[in-house]
């Protein structure tokens, strides 16, 4: 077996808590009480689906109260794309058919109850969010034979089992069977017990978030007694609240905001690239009788769209344009060949499709909370003679919507997901996937190919050729990988930008600070 463990002062660290504990002592031991408050206006409506991770789509809005209120057995962490958590190690049989997580000592939910194999079994089996019914074809069984210790079977070797588990889907975060299984599905959504830094406070639906810290959270006690999630989509709202100082962090502040902090005196701009590229879907593209069925419709729509004029309006210029629907920072990204402006091409191609004056396209679906980004592109594909209608939704019914298939002509969409290039293909792009309309069979055959390879570099090769055929069957246009740009007002000692690579909110909670007094 292939044993994964971490530096052996953590392991020397884990050993001594349990220790402490068996003796009756506090855990985690010897730490400052959380003090004070911090608070987001965050930039859409919060959601209850997301206070429970067995409902995780794939995107990365979850993860805001997931990192709060939850735990993992390997999450993405600050310098780790998958760090032990409520697993202190694993090991992987030499023949990749089995998984074996180690639990830590001693961890417990927020009601006392203890963190066990059974809770992690369940967690599993209960999971019906993004790509669930993908690992549990590939998953054989789950098995808890003590409390400490879980094991996955493959039903054949499967290299992305852990990428899937640990970080691009919320399979692997751990809820509590026994207490779900007494107030049931809704019941839980209503008052979530996790394993998380922060304890569920309450819940205000269109108003805000509230948690409290949890003093016994086993990596290390948080610095900020109460954190308040507000929910304000307004833009200028937002900022103004910021200005004013009832609240200290604003999520999604562009354009000329964006410039507003950089001149306000006590306010900080924080961009940063994130793992989420934006894009057009044409969902129709498989229609005979649609105008998205010919390819030199989608190409004429990509060439319309003015890349660089909407990253320097919506930006700041701080997003990258890659060209991809794969973020830059996945394992087995391929760089497609950059975008171009061209709307005397564009225009070329739609007379050549039949469409010398354009046409009607009808609705051009988005998450609200980017409507200004729809707009802009809007303008781009309007000049070249493709009218559209916007019609944003909130961003929990949007994806919604989304993933249920229900969407027509354009849809504008992102996700800032963690995972790798299989991960992301698997979910937008082939046959079966949460947000994959429809499909290409020689897409799907390499797909079948590389989920079994363990070959490394021909593994690459075939995701590279998955991604070059998405680029030339023009699927979708990307627009850019974001540059996600908040405001971060005078309190704020440690923000949590930036912590845990390309992920967009502040992270983790336990390590946000405020400025001594």
């Amino acid at each position: 077996m292939r044993r994964y463990r971490y530096s052996r002062r953590q392991t020397l660290l884990a050993a001594l808590m349990a220790l402490g504990l068996m003796a009756g002592a506090t855990f985690p031991a010897a730490a400052a009480k959380p003090q004070g408050q911090l608070t987001w206006g965050v930039h859409f409506t919060l959601a209850p689906t997301w206070f429970d991770p067995a409902e995780t789509p794939g995107i990365i809005t979850p993860f805001l109260v997931m990192y709060a209120l939850h735990d993992a057995m390997v999450k993405p962490m600050p310098g780790k794309p998958l760090s032990p958590s409520l697993a202190e190690s694993w090991s992987i049989s030499e023949d990749g058919m089995v998984y074996e997580f180690v639990l830590r000592a001693g961890v417990r939910f927020h009601n006392g109850e203890p963190v066990t194999a059974t809770d992690v079994k369940y967690s599993f089996e209960r999971y019906r969010g993004t790509s669930a019914q993908l690992m549990k074809d590939r998953v054989a069984s789950v098995e808890a034979p003590d409390a400490r210790h879980v094991r996955f079977t493959m039903k054949a070797p499967w290299p992305d089992f852990l990428t899937f588990y640990g970080s691009a889907s919320g399979a692997g975060w751990v809820v509590p069977k026994a207490y779900v299984e007494k107030v049931g599905e809704e019941g839980y959504k209503k008052a979530p017990i996790g394993a998380g830094p922060y304890k569920f406070v309450s819940f205000n639906p269109g108003i805000e978030l509230v948690v409290e810290a949890n003093e016994q959270y086993w990596r290390k006690v948080p610095s900020i007694k109460r954190l308040v999630f507000k929910v304000i989509p307004e833009e200028s709202t937002r900022l103004a609240a910021l200005k004013r100082g009832e609240v200290d962090i604003v999520y999604s502040i562009s354009g000329a905001l964006a410039e507003e902090v950089q001149r306000t005196p006590g306010l900080t701009l924080k961009p940063q690239v994130v793992q989420g590229p934006f894009w057009l879907y044409f969902p129709d593209q498989w229609d005979p009788k649609s105008p998205w069925h010919d390819p030199r419709v989608r190409k004429a729509a990509n060439l319309a769209i003015d890349r660089k004029s909407v990253n320097e309006a919506m930006t700041l210029g701080y997003s990258l344009i890659s060209g991809s629907i794969i973020p830059d920072n996945f394992d087995f990204y391929w760089q497609p060949p950059a975008p171009v402006h061209d709307p005397g091409a564009a225009k070329k191609l739609l007379a050549e499709a039949g469409f010398p004056n354009g046409f009607d396209a009808g609705d051009y679906y988005c998450d609200a909370s980017f409507a200004n980004l729809g707009e802009a592109v809007m303008d781009n594909l309007r000049a070249v003679g493709i009218r559209v209608t916007l019609r944003p939704l909130e961003r929990a019914a949007f994806f919604k919507g989304y993933s249920e298939k229900k969407f027509k002509n354009i849809i504008q969409a992102a996700s800032g997901a963690f995972g790798n290039a299989a991960t992301r293909l698997e979910a937008f792009v082939v046959k079966g996937g949460a947000y994959a309309y429809g499909n290409y069979p020689d897409i799907d055959e390499l797909y079948a190919r590389q989920a079994g390879e363990l070959d490394q570099k021909k593994r690459a090769e075939l995701l590279h050729r998955m991604q070059q055929m998405v680029h030339e069957k023009s699927i979708y246009a990307p627009i850019y990988q974001l540059s996600f740009n908040n405001g971060v007002g005078p309190r704020v000692a440690e923000s949590g930008f930036g912590l845990i690579a390309r992920y967009p909110y502040s992270g983790p909670y336990e390590d946000v600070t405020l400025k001594a007094k």
